[in-house]
């Protein structure tokens, strides 16, 4: 009987770590599929931009494109920006980083980098407080304790 339930045992093990792993790797595409889909956007705003540049060139006038121009780089910013933050996080999801001096992708853990040598900065994990939820369990216990008085 102890065979079996070591069996099961392991095989729920497996079953789990392959579930997770498959839930990071979905993840992972979702975001490369963002990446990729805001640099798609990114080229059209870059196209856009230049055919304003051309046609004030073109109609030899005074018009003035500068504000739409600024509008279509403010775009490109706030794209380049998310393209940044999902790059984050898929590195988070594989416990890695990006070396700041050569931009090597390298495991969380390094202290140096392995391609350039440089130096990396402790990354400092993010810990959730649980005074929070102390806090809530001792408001519910006072709340408990006057129930009981009354």
């Amino acid at each position: 009987m102890e065979f079996f339930e070591k069996i099961g045992n392991v095989a729920s093990e497996t079953y789990k770590n392959a579930a997770e792993k498959t839930n990071q790797i979905a993840k992972e595409t979702k975001l490369k599929f963002k990446i990729n889909e805001c640099k798609y956007k990114i080229n059209d705003l870059y196209e856009e931009i230049v055919k304003k540049i051309y046609e004030q060139h073109v109609r030899e006038e005074d018009i003035n494109v500068d504000e739409e121009i600024s509008g279509l780089l403010e775009q490109i910013d706030a794209l380049s920006k998310t393209i940044e933050e999902n790059k984050a996080e898929i590195l988070s999801l594989k416990s890695r980083k990006q070396c700041q001096n050569c931009y090597t992708e390298i495991d969380k853990s390094n202290k140096f980098c392995p391609n350039c040598g440089q130096e990396q900065p402790e990354i400092k994990e993010e810990i959730h407080e649980p005074e929070v939820v102390a806090e809530e369990n001792e408001q519910n216990e006072e709340v408990k304790e006057d129930n009981n008085e009354e």
